[in-house]
């Protein structure tokens, strides 16, 4: 149903699961073993898997919590894409590479939540994307300090509102790891 003309596939996107993004996160290794089954699943099923990875001052690239997390590793033929704002459609190559490969549907997993989860789900919705959230393979750390929520409740709330997001002609919505359909006719 997206917007997007002759764009009837669907892809995963695994974004910013790096070693100092996720250290300390909630439900870490849950995480992690939830987005490695979606990596097997979409692999088995042909429907392309992209990796995005975030670099700044705090997050220089190269270094060790740079690296994706020993747990998920990228296949060769699978694109990474290196970005450096919230949202992996800003700055970067995804858009192409999503057009190459005739994507129009997204399944969205990574970190964090409240940060680079949250801007890539909209960016991706108002580029005319069908967007899913999966519920239980995005985490964030505790930012409880700055006046953030518990990160359980950033993901419940997350998970809660994107299920209910809408516009003409794409969908959105929040489904569980056991849950996930990558056939083209969703609901």
């Amino acid at each position: 149903m997206t917007t997007l003309p002759d764009r009837p596939n669907t892809a995963l996107l695994v974004i910013d699961v790096q070693q100092g993004v996720v250290e300390g996160a909630h439900d870490r290794d849950g995480v992690i073993a939830n987005i490695g089954s979606l990596v097997d699943g979409a692999r088995a099923e042909d429907v392309p898997v992209l990796w995005v990875q975030h670099s700044d001052e705090d997050l220089e690239r190269g270094s060790e919590p740079w690296e994706y997390v020993p747990e998920l590793a990228r296949r060769a033929t699978e694109p990474l894409v290196h970005k450096t704002y919230g949202d992996s459609f800003e700055g970067t190559e995804l858009e192409a590479l999503l057009a190459e490969r005739g994507v129009g549907r997204l399944f969205v997993t990574g970190a964090q939540t409240d940060v680079c989860i949250r801007a890539t789900l909209h960016g991706a919705f108002v580029r005319g994307y069908d967007v899913t959230l999966v519920g239980d393979a995005h985490t964030t750390q505790d930012l409880t300090e700055y006046g953030a929520p518990t990160p359980d409740l950033v993901v419940a709330h997350t998970n809660l509102y994107w299920g209910w997001q809408g516009g003409p002609g794409r969908r959105a919505a929040t489904v569980l790891t056991k849950d996930v359909s990558f056939a083209a006719d969703h609901g």
